[in-house]
């Protein structure tokens, strides 16, 4: 299911991508000798008028061949003749500049789409900064490496303030630099990214489920959502919104503590505070072991249990997060059902803010800001994002083809020869000269152009394997 989920999602991206640069063909009166989608050897194909329609076995790609263009094909054998009025070389530098750059519109066209719809479908469910008052981070993480600490509250990103926690990254990355305020002790501090810090990032993102696995950084507090019936929590007497406040005598208030330190116990008996509300006690509960303003305080013994997970075991001593009511009151969750008109702003405002980041991390790489092996992935890589999406549910599934068709359209617009964008350089050089480059250099930079590219290939399909 999730090879053919994949596949298919890539069909569509080829699909879109080519016929882009197809409609703006016959726009422009130009002949499109073969339209594919997938590379050789050719599955099966029709013809239809001047046009051959092909389903190749390769579906990593696709091309539109038209009639006096250059392109991957190589073929020139319309060198030697009159340029024909159907023929791409005949028309005006700007008609054949829309064809070349069509494709990529249409790849940022088909994600403002697909965003649009799942804002549509979905709503938008997110917090409010100013509602996290803390923030528990992991050592070692990127976060705690950024300086972060447990119980700082994030207050801006680059000097701007947050208005989303899950916008934290989205909005702070820029090609040089990357700083966040927090506020600490009453005081706020400006902490720097530091080195190689979106490289980790990316080396986390390969793997994690969770933005929290990948940053180190969560905000979700010790307030019990479900108790497992006869475990650990419930042979205590621990309930549905109660707060856990301290394991072993150290202070808890974050569901990372939580986790870290019945880590640390090892599987033996350790002690266990928490509270409960007023509103939440009934005549059976047991006698507090104190009382304070609106809430009541246990204390018990309590061994955690050995809990198989996907990345391993860990112990536990069966409580869930908080979520659904609990969760909404606890962090003021709002959610927007979003009309028709808005879901189209917000699908084109998340199409804009995918792609500056897109381009901003590869012009760091470029630059030397982030390492390149980390943060450059492949078809294996991809196939395991495309799983994880799926395990999570088709909003997310589709979010992620958005994501992968905001990628395909910058990077076929590089100025690369065999690439889009070295076909548009072509033309801009022709526009501003009104002198075509000779076909020599052409077909020899288009020959560099695919052996860069082949190579690149093969480094990132390795570089994959070797990050498994």
């Amino acid at each position: 299911m999730y090879v053919v989920a994949l596949l298919g999602a890539i069909m569509i991206l080829v699909f879109v991508h080519e016929m882009g640069h197809f409609l703006a063909a016959k726009l422009f009166r130009m002949r499109v000798e073969r339209f594919s989608v997938g590379f050789p050897p050719k599955v099966v194909g029709k013809q239809i008028g001047e046009t051959e329609y092909v389903i190749g076995a390769t579906p990593l790609g696709g091309y539109v061949k038209i009639s006096g263009m250059v392109d991957e094909s190589m073929d020139t054998d319309f060198a030697n003749s009159e340029p024909q009025p159907w023929e791409f070389r005949a028309k005006p530098v700007w008609q054949r500049i829309v064809v070349i750059t069509a494709g990529v519109i249409f790849n940022f066209i088909l994600a403002a789409f697909i965003y649009s719809w799942v804002a549509f479908a979905f709503g938008e469910d997110y917090i409010p900064a100013k509602n996290i008052k803390g923030v528990y981070v992991q050592e070692g993480s990127p976060f705690y490496e950024l300086g972060i600490r447990t119980g700082d509250r994030i207050v801006a990103v680059n000097g701007k303030p947050l208005d989303r926690l899950e916008d934290l990254l989205l909005k702070g990355v820029t090609p040089t630099s990357f700083s966040v305020d927090v506020e600490r002790e009453g005081q706020v501090l400006t902490l720097h990214e530091p080195e190689d810090f979106f490289s980790e990032i990316n080396r986390r993102g390969r793997d994690a489920e969770t933005i929290e696995e990948v940053t180190g950084m969560s905000y979700w507090t010790s307030l019990i959502g479900g108790v497992t019936p006869g475990g650990p929590a419930d042979s205590v007497g621990l309930r549905r919104g109660d707060r856990i406040t301290s394991i072993g005598g150290t202070p808890v208030r974050y569901w990372g503590q939580l986790k870290a330190l019945l880590g640390t116990s090892e599987g033996r008996p350790v002690a266990i505070s928490w509270s409960r509300v007023d509103s939440l006690r009934d005549s059976a509960d047991p006698t507090p072991d104190s009382v304070g303003s609106g809430a009541v305080v246990y204390n018990a013994m309590i061994t955690p249990r050995t809990i198989t997970v996907a990345g391993g075991q860990i112990f536990g001593i069966g409580v869930e997060l908080a979520y659904g009511a609990l969760a909404k009151a606890e962090f003021g969750f709002v959610h927007n059902d979003l009309g028709f008109g808005r879901s189209i702003a917000a699908g084109f405002g998340e199409t804009w803010q995918k792609g500056k980041l897109i381009a901003t991390g590869l012009l760091r790489v470029f630059t030397g800001r982030d390492n390149f092996r980390e943060s450059v992935g492949g078809p294996i890589q991809i196939a395991g994002q495309a799983k994880r999406a799926l395990d999570l549910g088709l909003s997310e599934f589709w979010k992620l083809v958005a994501f992968l068709s905001i990628t395909l359209g910058i990077v076929n617009i590089l100025p690369i020869p065999a690439l889009d964008g070295g076909h548009l350089m072509f033309l801009i050089y022709e526009g501003i000269t009104r002198r075509e480059p000779s076909l020599r250099l052409r077909i020899a930079l288009q020959n560099v152009g695919m052996i860069v590219l082949l190579a690149f290939m093969v480094f990132v399909i390795f570089n994959d394997i070797v990050k498994l």
